[in-house]
């Protein structure tokens, strides 16, 4: 019995369509679990280790971090400007300390169909120490800082290459230390570096 072209090709493209949905669910599924896997591994640092943030008295009782879902919509690619002449700026923070960062560029990037801008730093301390060589800083607050989430703001970590170009995943935004600790001495997010949006991803609040 002859089968038709056309019923052939179509299910072809069917099968084609579940492989794709098959191995981006598998995907999804491999990055929900490298940032359980990393969340379970700093509770742990900061349940133990000598060097943890978090007041002995209160390591007794601690019982992990706070944390949003992880989400895939919120990791994205964001284009990098570089400043030609980027100041540098005395940043403010919790205390009266007031590092040095240069002001390094901007990020333009589009979530949930909104565009957005952020300005990006680096710290001059770090510049020069191995293993900071494309190390960027962003600091941020949201329509979560003070509810949901920490109200001096979040940070992440990025890294930058030369092809304009810089990954944000707002799943590995980390409080500052200052939340734990109120030894420690935090930068804060300057004004300008508000998303009118918010950002239910990364951590959360602590609570003590």
């Amino acid at each position: 019995m002859k089968v038709k072209l056309s019923y052939l090709l179509t299910l072809g493209a069917l099968l084609l369509t579940l492989f794709a949905s098959g191995q981006d669910f598998s995907s999804k599924k491999q990055y929900r679990a490298a940032i359980r896997a990393e969340r379970a591994e700093k509770d742990m640092e900061f349940a133990t280790a000598d060097k943890s943030p978090i007041a002995h008295a209160d390591r007794v009782k601690f019982r992990g971090l706070n944390y949003f879902k992880p989400d895939l919509s919120y990791k994205i690619m964001a284009k990098l400007e570089i400043f030609s002449n980027p100041d540098t700026i005395k940043m403010v923070t919790t205390t009266d300390r007031r590092p040095l960062y240069l002001v390094f560029g901007e990020v333009q990037f589009t979530l949930k169909n909104n565009e957005y801008r952020l300005t990006i730093y680096r710290n001059i301390d770090l510049m020069t120490k191995p293993g900071y060589e494309s190390y960027l800083f962003l600091p941020f607050t949201d329509l979560t800082s003070g509810a949901a989430s920490y109200g001096g703001g979040r940070y992440i970590d990025l890294e930058f290459n030369n092809d304009g170009l810089v990954e944000i995943d707002f799943n590995r935004a980390y409080n500052p230390y200052c939340v734990y600790n109120k030894k420690y001495s935090c930068p804060v997010p300057p004004e300008g570096n508000f998303l009118n949006t918010a950002i239910k991803a990364g951590e959360k609040n602590y609570v003590h």
